[in-house]
């Protein structure tokens, strides 16, 4: 039967209740108020209470101050994100600036790379996932390193595992040491495999349009092109491309590697992308910290001048005062 969930349409199954709801949406045990008919419905209820066809239901959080107002989201894989801001935790001095950098990037949504455990080689070596957890952000583990579609199968299958039968991954299948330019073939074949075996797919790509519209229709749940290579910071080489990849799409696109400063986020986000992933942007940054707001700020000014519509250009001079009534 279908309901609505904060204005959209969701299938659920008979006799579903507002606690199956929310552990399908992935809300558990989270500081949530749900809303059901424009009546406020109690925790203690979401338990006992049978969701009806038609139902509507809203479901809020709260943000922190300073955050834009728009009423502006986006889904990936069934799940709806505020921030479009997307971050590694790679590169960072310590875990400490690792915290600190993510929280003041507002992002939801953190990239993890796995890895083989320490067991006893570094007594006391704290765990990355004690320092951002699981419970305040979604953790996307990436198949970063790999250099075959064998090799990013595997690391999926153990991230699903270490996390609990998590199934939102970054493929990424590498060509070389060198360039850190995606191996489509390899990529592909990889992305079939995790579909397959249930994952939901969020793919690293070059920005080729073709390649792009394969693996939507492969069925990843997103697909991010590259502006430029891995931890180069060159910005968005070739924007038409990435343009044509986001009129193509029926998923959310998202730039993925490339980014060096705030004013790259926020032309990927006029472009039209439903968001950007960085990393090496912010850590590499004289001040991580700082720069991690300005990537927020980006992000957000983008994102608002782009459902804005910009002025058309032109090509010669427009003044922006009357001339009638000139007293000369």
């Amino acid at each position: 039967m279908m309901i609505f969930v904060n204005g959209d349409q969701r299938e659920i199954a008979e006799n579903s209740k507002v606690a199956d709801l929310l552990t399908d949406l992935g809300l558990t045990g989270k500081k949530i108020a749900v809303e059901l008919n424009k009546e406020i419905l109690p925790f203690n209820q979401f338990a006992s209470q049978v969701l009806q066809a038609g139902d509507q239901l809203e479901i809020v959080h709260a943000i922190g101050g300073g955050q834009s107002n728009l009423n502006d989201s986006f889904v990936i894989a069934g799940t709806t994100y505020h921030s479009r801001l997307l971050v590694g935790t790679g590169k960072y001095k310590d875990l400490e600036e690792t915290r600190l950098a993510i929280e003041a990037s507002g992002a939801e949504i953190v990239t993890v790379a796995i890895r083989r455990t320490n067991i006893g080689q570094n007594p006391g070596e704290p765990n990355l996932l004690d320092v951002i957890s699981p419970d305040k952000y979604t953790i996307l583990p990436n198949t970063a390193g790999c250099y075959t579609a064998e090799d990013a199968v595997r690391t999926c299958r153990l991230a699903r595992e270490l996390l609990g039968g998590h199934k939102l991954v970054k493929l990424e299948v590498l060509a070389d040491q060198i360039t850190l330019f995606p191996d489509v073939a390899e990529t592909f074949v990889a992305a079939e495999l995790l579909v397959k075996d249930g994952f939901d797919v969020m793919v690293y790509t070059n920005d080729d349009p073709i390649a792009a519209k394969r693996l939507e229709d492969i069925g990843c749940v997103a697909v991010m092109p590259l502006a430029a290579p891995i931890g180069s910071g060159l910005g968005i080489r070739n924007p038409y491309n990435i343009l044509t990849i986001i009129e193509n799409a029926k998923v959310p696109i998202l730039v993925d590697a490339g980014v060096g400063t705030a004013s790259d986020a926020a032309i990927a986000m006029e472009l039209g992308c439903a968001g950007v992933l960085m990393n090496t942007a912010i850590a590499a940054a004289q001040n991580p910290i700082l720069m991690a707001s300005a990537m927020k700020k980006g992000i957000e000014a983008g994102r608002e001048a782009y459902l804005a519509g910009r002025m058309p250009r032109k090509r010669f001079a427009s003044a922006s005062s009357p001339i009638d009534g000139l007293f000369f």
